[in-house]
Order: structure tokens, then C-alpha cells, then sequence
């Protein structure tokens, strides 16, 4: 029962940074999901699959599975670039390609 612990990048579909202050630690999937034959839902016999635990900091959570003698891995969070942009960009003179409807 191996468990990651990490923080969650933001999500595509929103600007926000929300849910990605906090590291959560998760558990690895210990069986391979089946469909159900009769109504198609996936289904799983892994129960730990559907925990999830929040922590304030990485401490907290590594502190946590060293306590219940969880084995866990720590992934590092990729640095994000910002890219910066202005609606006054789109007008500039040195714009590389022409501005067209």
C-alpha cells in the first residue's frame, strides 16, 4: 500500500489557484478498475482508492504516514512559468504577425 503525496496542480478548466494551496496525500491503486457488465460503471474492489487526506504542509502529511506506517513517495511540485499578457498586445507595432479580423 504505497501512498503519493503531493500538491495538486490547478485544473485547466478555471484561472484560479483554488484546491492547490494544500498537499494531499492518496493512495496508489492497488487493482485494476472493471466495468460493470450490466449497467457500465467502473468499479473497484481497492477501498483505499477513495481516500484522499488534505495537509496544511508537506510535514504534516509525511508526519502522518510515518505515524499509521503508511509507505509513501513525495513528488515535488513543477515550477510554473507566468506568462504575461495584455489586450494592448494585440495592437502593438512590433506584433509579429498582422492583426486581422
Amino acid at each position: 500500500m504505497l501512498a503519493r503525496i503531493y500538491l495538486p496542480a490547478k485544473t485547466a478548466m478555471q484561472s484560479g489557484k483554488a484546491k492547490t494551496r494544500e498537499w494531499v496525500l492518496e493512495f496508489e491503486p492497488a487493482s485494476a478498475r472493471v466495468s460493470d457488465p450490466l449497467m457500465g460503471w467502473t468499479i473497484s474492489t481497492d477501498m483505499n482508492g477513495q481516500v484522499r487526506l488534505m495537509f496544511e504542509t508537506r510535514e504534516e502529511a509525511v508526519a502522518y504516514a510515518q505515524r499509521h506506517g503508511i509507505a509513501f513517495e513525495v513528488l515535488a511540485p513543477k515550477a510554473h512559468r507566468k506568462i504575461v499578457k495584455a489586450y494592448a498586445d494585440n495592437f502593438a507595432f512590433n506584433r509579429k504577425e498582422p492583426w486581422t479580423h
